[in-house]
């Protein structure tokens, strides 16, 4: 196991080393920005560490609200509800909208957020093949009886893969389905994909009154906790159908204010993106040369495939070279959307140099 000893950034300080970092989900190098950290220190000071109540009594403070504000700000909706874990917002959404639908149908390299939400909804649910629409088709034919409401639910961005499911497809696939419910865990596109950050449902062009995200501030926003934005109805919804958020700690003052902070910054400064999505397809494209697979989507990760002996150790090489990558393994109990072989992960952030990218492309050139 490695030891971080500094914020994750272009450059990070690893067991004692700085290194090139291309690990993670900082897109934006916000962790450690200076802002958000004066941000969550004044907050802790005025407000503690927490109140140490569930927000449905006395729980609330100013900054739990601010986060609310701001996030329904930058994802231009009516309301936005905030909750300690990003990866609860799958669960709170199926359990906000059971008077809703009736069978439940995911991707089936979704995220484990997305298969514990499924199992604490008590709902059939089917898997369908990753991707798939037509697969879909088939098995909301196969199992969806007449009068009965379908809701799908998957990844927005996959987090190994960097894959984007076909949304608009998916839409066709239900429209003839009366009340059909698209919800998609957008963890890894928030901040990330549309033009204005505000994920997979604004980057593929998809609207409706039946689409529904959830978030995280965690990742790219350089915050913490779960954020799901939408009209105060759904959110007055979601608050008395799930118990998670109003009967569960609130996310902890200083990180609330931090996330508060981090989203007026990424709304402030939409260059932030333009960098990122600059770098992703320098890198992308450096990597076509190489004779990679790699698709051309502004996603800021990049993922090497196969069973080469060379891609097993590549990470453990570069680390040498103090550039540090990802490996993941397929099969058992791997994790989610890992293509079969494994595959080694590269995520690009808006503060990677050319030069960075260039000696990371070049040192990988030399050992696969």
């Amino acid at each position: 196991m490695h030891v971080m000893e500094s914020p994750p950034g272009a450059t990070a300080v690893i067991d004692g080393r700085e290194v090139d970092y291309f690990c993670g989900c900082g897109y934006f190098c916000l962790h450690g920005h200076p802002e958000i950290i004066d941000a969550a220190c004044k907050a802790v000071r005025q407000f503690g560490m927490g109140s140490a109540t569930s927000r449905s009594g006395y729980g609330d403070n100013p900054v739990l609200l601010e986060v609310e504000r701001n996030a329904a700000k930058f994802f231009a909706t009516e309301s936005a509800l905030y909750y300690v874990s990003g990866y609860l917002g799958n669960t709170i959404l199926l359990q906000g909208l059971r008077d809703s639908y009736d069978v439940i149908f995911y991707d089936n390299e979704s995220h484990y957020s997305v298969l514990d939400g499924i199992a604490l909804a008590d709902k059939p649910a089917i898997a369908f093949a990753h991707r798939d629409a037509n697969d879909l088709t088939r098995q909301v034919a196969r199992h969806l009886k007449p009068t009965q409401r379908p809701l799908l639910i998957s990844d927005g961005v996959f987090p190994i893969s960097g894959e984007i499911p076909p949304i608009p497809d998916y839409v066709d696939v239900f429209e003839q389905y009366d009340g059909s419910t698209i919800c998609v865990d957008d963890a890894h596109a928030t901040g990330v994909i549309g033009e204005m950050g505000r994920g997979c449902f604004e980057y593929l062009g998809a609207s409706g009154t039946r689409l529904f995200s959830s978030g995280t501030l965690s990742k790219a926003l350089g915050g913490h906790g779960g954020i799901i934005p939408g009209s105060a109805d759904l959110i007055e919804r979601l608050k008395s159908r799930s118990k998670i958020p109003f009967a569960s700690s609130s996310p902890p003052t200083p990180a609330a204010a931090a996330s508060a902070r981090a989203l007026e910054i990424l709304q402030e400064t939409p260059v932030l993106r333009k960098k990122l999505w600059d770098n992703t397809l320098y890198a992308k494209s450096r990597f076509r040369a190489l004779g990679f697979d790699v698709n051309d989507t502004p996603v800021p990760i990049i993922c090497l495939a196969g069973t080469d002996a060379d891609l097993k150790t590549l990470p453990d090489r570069l680390l040498d070279k103090d550039i540090a990558i990802s490996r993941f393994y397929s099969g058992g109990d791997a994790y989610s959307s890992v293509p079969e072989g494994g595959a080694v992960r590269i995520a690009i952030f808006s503060s990677h140099t050319k030069q960075q990218i260039d000696r990371l492309v070049e040192e990988i050139a030399r050992i696969v």
